[in-house]
């Protein structure tokens, strides 16, 4: 699946808030929306979609 950059980018920034145990709204909600808005402009299932950058992000190796 091809994630853009920008989404992959906005995931990355949400994960080390996690980690950091500093998980803001306004980041997640951003995460949410780009998610919403590639799977609406691609025709992706917005599902498989999120799975896929979360993958991409916290398991790079796989």
């Amino acid at each position: 699946m091809d994630i853009p950059d920008d989404l992959l980018e906005l995931e990355r920034a949400a994960w080390a808030e996690i980690q950091a145990g500093q998980l803001t709204p306004n980041t997640a909600a951003a995460v949410q929306a780009r998610i919403t808005e590639v799977a609406a402009e691609t025709g992706a299932d917005r599902y498989k979609l999120e799975m896929a950058v979360k993958k991409a992000v916290r398991h790079p190796e796989s």
